[in-house]
């Protein structure tokens, strides 16, 4: 919904740029340091609105590619600590270790990755 949103806000700023440049049509002195041009103002308006699009939509795509990197990067990272930690998991699943049941008493558990029914998954929060 947000992109809809930004779609219809974006094609009403360049329906009014453009109604705003069309109205805008004699021609104006431009200073450019080096010489001084004399260009129709509609021109000046639709080329300093789509070079500052292009501005824009630079830096957001600079952005989104250091999102993905990122996430490529948290990703392998993730995959790398879930290979460890099931390596560790094998490497000491047959030993046992000591739980309190329901009534407070303590009792021999045979395999690590089992959890007693009384208590919650903490892992799915």
């Amino acid at each position: 919904m947000k992109t809809q949103w930004s779609l219809i806000a974006a094609l009403v700023i360049a329906l009014l740029t453009a109604v705003f440049a069309v109205i805008n049509v004699n021609s104006v002195q431009v200073n450019l340091l080096f010489s001084t041009v004399s260009i129709p103002l509609i021109l000046l308006i639709l080329g300093c609105t789509l070079l500052g699009g292009l501005i824009v939509g630079s830096i957001g795509i600079f952005r989104q590619y250091k999102l993905q990197r990122e996430i490529k990067r948290l990703t392998t990272q993730l995959q790398n600590l879930q290979e460890e930690h099931t390596s560790t998991m094998e490497a000491y699943g047959h030993m046992t270790y000591d739980t309190p049941d329901s009534s407070g008493t303590l009792t021999t558990v045979d395999n690590v990755t089992e959890q007693p029914s009384s208590y919650p998954d903490r892992l799915s929060k």
